[in-house]
């Protein structure tokens, strides 16, 4: 069997290249360009990540806006790939035109979340448009189907763009031609491998995570699940689903996620100035032992802090997850501005999180979580450096 350096530097030589999320982003932070929408190609897309079989149900669920082109796309496509179009179901109080309208999203209208949920339990596959997120009942009630071992669903995000303190930013022309872009142009078959080789690897070594501001975490991953988000949508991904996100698609794709085991979390972690309880934090390092948040410094704001984890409850004091993007086309750019494309998929980018971690598999519940975006950290599995300061290496 080759030895984990020869593995690395297989690895190397294919690999190209704080922050809960607030409610308003930064809507000066990008100039638009000239951007066009490829519907019939990006529908075509999703129906090759969909790799329906013939009788599968699909459920669209979307907010009325700028994707509706894609609705009827998706419509034909389905209903030629030899599928049951279920029909699209809204998220708030805006409609969509009512000959889209069918007897399963209208049988859905009016009921109880439980009952919802049941409703759905007939759905072999729901595509999450743009818009639709987890305040909406139909997304919530798709999720409890999924938790119970059923279905499973495209998270077709068109959001998820922060700048580098992970303070969320507006979505404009130049970042909808990044997202298409990624969508349409990523080596998918190459992320499956390389995160792949990531989850065999880490099985066997401690993974430990540095980062300039004196982050300095080590933590290991056993047998936990590792949620490979490699665009995979077919009904074949399922059989191999061990949590709820396993059953969650994420387009664009790239990451992957994971929850340590909790007692051997040990380091510190050093957060961007960030907002914590609605006030600026600076200088702010956590100190975890065995999984649990055991000192807390700061700059300023260190008050802040400690009233949001201390209203967490004990999730709050909890690391949650680790993720890492493995998508060269969502890696920060070099060039100005500088931001983070969708939630840290891209290239180099580790999230380290706090709060529950049950949908991933992890034993931390109570609710609450925070993502807090890194990237400029330095990952090392065992004596094998992956990410250096953000950069996949080469």
């Amino acid at each position: 069997m080759r030895s984990t350096n020869i593995l690395y530097l297989a690895l190397l030589l294919t690999v190209t290249a704080s922050c809960r999320k607030p409610a308003e982003p930064n809507t000066t932070f990008m100039d638009t360009a000239a951007f066009r929408f490829e519907w019939g190609t990006m529908t075509s897309f999703l129906m090759q990540r969909m790799n329906l079989e013939p009788g599968e149900r699909v459920l669209l669920v979307g907010k009325p806006g700028k994707f509706d082109p894609l609705i009827p796309m998706l419509k034909d496509w389905i209903e030629n790939s030899r599928g049951e179009y279920l029909g699209i179901m809204g998220v708030d109080s805006a409609a969509y035109p009512s000959e889209w309208s069918t007897a399963f999203v209208q049988a859905a209208e009016g009921k109880s979340p439980a009952a919802l949920t049941e409703h759905f339990k007939t759905v072999d596959l729901a595509v999450m448009l743009p818009g639709a997120d987890i305040s909406h009942l139909p997304y919530k009630a798709m999720q409890d189907v999924l938790r119970n071992g059923y279905g499973r669903t495209i998270h077709f995000h068109w959001s998820g763009a922060y700048d580098l303190h992970g303070a969320p930013i507006a979505i404009t022309d130049h970042i909808d031609s990044v997202y298409q872009a990624a969508i349409l142009s990523t080596d998918y078959r190459n992320i499956s491998r390389l995160q792949q080789f990531f989850e065999e690897t880490a099985r066997r070594q401690d993974i430990h995570v540095t980062t300039p501001a004196g982050t300095d975490i080590r933590f290991k991953i056993g047998d936990r699940p590792v949620t490979k988000q490699d665009g995979d949508a077919s009904k074949g991904r399922t059989q191999y689903a061990r949590n709820l996100i396993d059953r969650e698609i994420e387009i664009p794709a790239g990451a992957i996620r994971v929850a340590p085991i909790e007692a051997s979390v040990e380091g510190k972690i050093a957060f961007p100035d960030s907002q914590w309880n609605g006030q600026d934090v600076t200088g702010l390092v956590l100190t975890f032992k065995e999984g649990k948040v055991v000192d807390i410094s700061a700059t300023s704001g260190v008050d802040a802090v400690k009233a949001e984890l201390n209203a967490a409850g004990p999730a709050g004091y909890s690391f949650r997850e680790f993720a890492l993007g493995f998508n060269p086309l969502l890696a920060i750019p070099d060039r100005e501005p500088r931001w983070i494309p969708y939630y840290g998929y891209g290239a180099g980018v580790v999230r380290l999180s706090l709060g529950d971690n049950t949908e991933l598999g992890g034993k931390v519940s109570g609710g609450y979580v925070r993502w807090n975006f890194f990237p400029d950290a330095t990952v090392t599995l065992g004596d094998g450096m992956l990410v250096r300061n953000g950069k996949m290496l080469q």
